[in-house]
């Protein structure tokens, strides 16, 4: 290692500050966006989309550059009722939010379905206000690999 003579030190300091100040509210930009959810909650054993949600779902893609992402639709249940009622459900909640889509311009093609009816809960199914979120579907925007 070299040392530099005592003068220089000060100079060498100086340009560190500096470029330590000029690259502190420096980013690197991330090669993909992030994914993004918008959910949209159900009444107990109905698929029907409020025009309050149907206006926040529309909000939810405006102004997105779609050809950026797939767009996946997760739907559950609570647990009330049978297994096979609530795969039922399940699938005609995702199947009216994909209709929804569809009809308000959004590409058929872009659109993946899971529907997960009563598995896999995300909130307690044992409360009342569990059971309430979990009746609902993800519209999750999945940005496309680079």
């Amino acid at each position: 290692m070299v040392a530099l003579p005592r003068r220089y030190c000060f100079h060498v300091l100086l340009l560190v500050l500096f470029c330590v100040g000029l690259f502190s509210n420096y980013t690197i930009a991330q090669s993909t966006p992030e994914y993004k959810i918008k959910s949209i909650f159900f009444d107990g054993g109905s698929y029907y989309i409020d025009h309050e949600q149907r206006d926040e779902v529309l909000e939810f893609f405006d102004g997105e550059l779609l050809e950026n992402y797939e767009i996946h639709i997760h739907s559950h249940t609570d647990n009330i009722g049978s297994v096979q009622f609530n795969e039922r459900l399940s699938l005609m909640r995702s199947s009216a939010t994909i209709y929804f889509l569809i009809q308000n311009g959004i590409p058929e093609e872009k659109i993946f379905i899971k529907d997960h009816g009563l598995f896999n809960p995300e909130f307690d199914n044992d409360t009342w206000e569990g059971r309430q979120k979990n009746r609902r579907v993800d519209v999750v925007l999945w940005p496309l690999p680079a």
